[in-house]
């Protein structure tokens, strides 16, 4: 079989170990971290961020997706050399799987009639056709079914056990399609023994039987039973809900502001009591070491990251909320973050109010800051994967960036997981503790909110009649009102910007900071929009040139959403009385709020432009229509 090249950024995502992939003549399986050829010099890069280590190691020990008790090291996938001399360049084993094919039909078959057959009953040679008792050849392609099941294992479909129960048989098996739909009822397994099934009958509770385990990305089965509630389930191999990528991505931070985090955890028993900033100065005299660990670094500056550290372990988790950390950096209004050199991994300005905001603009009101990011750096990192549905969230309060409850692993013992680092620029923004109050406390949002609760709760009824396990705990943050508007701003933002700067829509990504509110009583929020590509140079700098023109894009972005060209369909979308995850949006439809998914971080959902603005529905739920 020939070699098949995808890129780094598809193999930390969608074509990570346990992945299908079609092949022009095969379907493969993405082979586990031990099935990758990563010897020799150059094969790949390590990737350094402690803070997505920590987190990791604290979050999942004791699960089978990370052996051991040390943290984990990052790998880019293997880097293709482009030498074709080399004997064994770096690459990823992709076992065939399934190994059952259907025959294409040829002159004098029965339409929509075809034979079922094993990869070992192919012409021997190639593999690529089967010879029948006729003598003639046909070629083949692998069956489009497949058995999974919530666990993350997977397997061939035995078709003769389904069939026949166990009874011996060795009769010809044939796909028979008695139309051109999709429906499964339109579509049989028939032998020549005259048994048949429809597809239909195979999404039958335990009618694919109890799952046994099996890991052909890995090439054994799991030594633990599997549990899942309804054993194996009918699975299409190129449909989405084969594999559900768990990643995990952290915006990096200066080197100092790492170090200055590790510097305090070693002291956090003596500085936990801190009431404010003098009193960290006090520590430093009277405790020589505390004196020692801080020298170089500000009182005010070592308070505020206390802070931060003490409120995302306030759950009684010791791991370390990246979110909170990154949020607390880019909204400390300092004129300079990070270091403006062109190793830094972090460059950013708050802009002075005058720059963004010159004529007091009545759409800027509620937000309180700015930030132009000149560079960044993004790490993101492959730690599992589930089928059939998501794996819920750790049960945190910043639930977005919560690592997954449970997963298939990558090996048999990972100790390393694959990663990818991307460099670029964007700008953030934050919102006005005092207007997001407001807004919170107002007639028009309760009323809205209230619409929105309906269709969580139509969610979770769906979800539940169906079989599935997911409830509101799994949404976590996202169903908060700030966070829904915070994330219709961001998609409203993201299309105006990709019409004024130049960048494809396709290439933008949102970053959304809802923070657990404080015991102050005051609701924080904020945006980060930004881009990254592959290596150190980074992008054009084309976001951080938007900030200057801000209130041009704000202005515009709003009044693209008061009237959408799907309204008023659209504004009249019920979320109550909606299905599946449709129940999750207001109004939002691809003429307005809908973006390309690899963009959201959110699968598009969680999203109501009436949180923002007036539509011909609504009026006084929009943070922007609220009087301050």
């Amino acid at each position: 079989m020939g070699n098949t090249t995808i890129r780094m950024s598809q193999v930390v995502g969608v074509y990570g170990p346990g992945a299908m992939i079609d092949l022009p003549e095969r379907s493969v399986i993405v082979g586990s971290l031990d099935r990758w050829n990563m010897a020799g010099v150059d094969a790949f890069r390590p990737i350094d961020e402690p803070r997505l280590a920590r987190l990791l190691q604290q979050r999942l020990a004791g699960d089978p997706r990370l052996a051991g008790d040390a943290p984990p090291t990052f790998r880019t996938p293997p880097i293709d050399p482009n030498d074709v001399r080399a004997s064994r360049p770096p690459s990823i084993d992709a076992p065939l799987f399934p190994e059952w094919f259907v025959c294409e039909t040829i002159d004098g078959d029965k339409l929509g009639r075809r034979r079922l057959v094993r990869f070992s009953d192919l012409e021997p040679q190639k593999r690529k056709e089967y010879i029948g008792e006729d003598r003639k050849k046909r070629k083949v392609s692998p069956v489009r079914f497949v058995a999974g099941c919530t666990k993350g294992h997977l397997q061939d479909i035995d078709w003769r056990w389904i069939l026949h129960r166990g009874q011996p048989c060795r009769e010809a098996m044939w796909l028979v399609d008695s139309s051109a739909s999709a429906d499964p009822r339109d579509t049989q397994i028939v032998c020549d023994c005259e048994k048949s099934l429809t597809l239909a009958e195979l999404f039958q509770p335990h009618r694919l039987g109890n799952c046994t385990g099996e890991r052909p990305w890995i090439g054994d089965r799991d030594p633990v039973t599997c549990d899942a509630p309804k054993g194996l389930r009918l699975l299409t191999r190129s449909a989405t809900n084969t594999y559900f990528p768990q990643v995990a991505t952290v915006i990096s931070l200066p080197q100092a502001v790492d170090e200055l985090t590790r510097r305090i955890e070693q002291h956090l028993s003596s500085l936990r009591t801190a009431q404010n900033a003098a009193w960290i100065s006090i520590a430093r005299v009277a405790n020589p070491a505390i004196g020692a660990a801080l020298e170089g670094y500000d009182d005010e500056d070592v308070f505020a990251r206390l802070q931060t550290i003490l409120a995302s372990s306030a759950s009684g988790d010791d791991a370390k909320d990246p979110r909170l950390a990154e949020f607390e950096l880019f909204s400390c209004g300092r004129a300079l973050i990070g270091e403006n050199a062109p190793s830094a991994l972090l460059h950013a300005e708050t802009l002075d109010r005058a720059i963004w905001d010159p004529a007091d603009a009545l759409e800027l009101e509620s937000i309180g800051s700015l930030v132009a990011v000149h560079r960044l750096r993004e790490v993101s990192c492959l730690y599992g994967f589930t089928r059939l549905e998501p794996a819920a969230m750790a049960n945190d309060e910043l639930e977005d960036v919560g690592l997954a409850v449970e997963g298939a692993p990558l090996a048999a013992r990972p100790t390393w997981l694959p990663a990818i680092e991307q460099f670029g620029e964007g700008f953030f923004l934050t919102f006005k503790p005092e207007a997001l109050r407001d807004w919170l406390l107002g007639d028009g949002l309760l009323s809205r909110a209230y619409e929105l609760e309906a269709g969580i709760a139509t969610w979770e009824r769906i979800r539940r009649d169906g079989g599935l396990s997911l409830d509101r705990r799994s949404l976590g943050e996202r169903i908060r009102p700030e966070y829904v508007m915070a994330h219709s701003l961001s998609h409203a933002l993201m299309t105006q910007v990709a019409l004024d700067c130049g960048y494809p829509a396709s290439s933008l990504k949102e970053r959304i900071y809802v923070p657990p509110v404080p015991a102050s009583g005051e609701p924080h929020a904020g945006i980060l929009i930004y881009t990254a590509s592959a290596g150190m140079q980074g992008t054009l700098g084309g976001l951080v040139e938007v900030t200057r023109r801000f209130h041009h894009i704000l202005a515009n972005a709003l009044e693209r959403l008061r009237l959408c060209s799907g309204d008023p369909v659209c504004a009249d979308h019920e979320p109550g009385k909606a299905d599946e995850d449709r129940a999750l949006h207001g109004a939002a439809c691809h003429g307005c709020l809908l973006i390309a998914e690899t963009s959201c971080e959110a699968r598009n959902l969680h999203l109501d432009r009436a949180l923002l603005v007036d539509t011909v529905r609504t009026d006084g739920a929009g943070i922007f229509e609220a009087p301050f």
